[in-house]
């Protein structure tokens, strides 16, 4: 456990069992005194440990009754097309996105290799939060090339749908060329973003999507929740 403090270990132990459907949404966690006596620590330390899964939305207490499931893991699949309305909604999620950042700058070095621009070139930058049944899973910063699409920041200003987005555009499709995806842990302003505690398991993803020329069209990073997504590469993905 290294210098982790008892109770986040308990936390994750649990977190990972309802990860792995043990428990599922709406089934009551065994009680206190049965967690107990499993992870051989006092009913403070344990206390902790719900109180934080609590805290992330994950289980809820009721007074008299115990502990409940209250969200389950969302299947999000990364094939060569990822729409995020259509995984969410396929998954029986009501998804949903807030907006908190949509600018025009100039592309920094990463970006303009990521899109093949200039260096220096403008993009579009669209920042923002996914939600699922109103709780966030994930934060995304997408990059766009701003001469290839220079009325981007409108249309998402009405509709954050970077599918419809693109299209009103004048691009009606596109697809993943890549996704490197890395365990991270998060910071402590990504995790009040998710609403989860300091060091929380995240999942890093950095994909590069193209039109069907093979041109790069969007550069994007996105931090998923560990708890709160399974992450799922279909036949032939990666």
């Amino acid at each position: 456990m290294g210098r982790s403090p008892l109770w986040t270990a308990i936390r994750e132990q649990i977190a990972a069992d309802i990860a792995r459907g043990h428990y599922g949404p709406g089934d009551r966690l065994p009680t206190e005194a049965q967690l107990s006596e499993r992870f051989g620590v006092n009913r403070h330390t344990l206390r902790r440990a719900l109180a934080d899964l609590a805290a992330s939305g994950m289980v809820h207490a009721r007074r008299g009754a115990g502990v409940f499931v209250r969200h389950r893991p969302t299947a999000y699949p990364l094939g060569r097309r990822v729409r995020f309305h259509q995984n969410l909604m396929a998954a029986g999620r009501v998804p949903d996105r807030r907006i908190l950042l949509l600018e025009t700058r100039s592309a920094d070095t990463r970006e303009a290799a990521a899109l093949a621009l200039a260096p220096g070139a403008p993009v579009h930058v669209f920042e923002g939060l996914s939600l699922a049944d109103g709780v966030p899973i994930a934060l995304f910063h997408s990059v766009f090339p701003a001469a290839r699409f220079p009325g981007l920041m409108e249309h998402l200003r009405t509709n954050p749908s970077v599918t419809a987005a693109l299209a009103a555009e004048g691009l009606p499709d596109y697809t993943r060329a890549s996704t490197e995806i890395t365990a991270k842990t998060a910071t402590p302003t990504l995790a009040a973003q998710l609403q989860l505690q300091p060091g929380a398991a995240v999942l890093r993803t950095v994909a590069i999507n193209i039109d069907g020329a093979g041109q790069p069209i969007e550069y994007g990073r996105t931090w998923f929740a560990g708890e709160r997504v399974a992450l799922t590469l279909g036949a032939g993905e990666g």
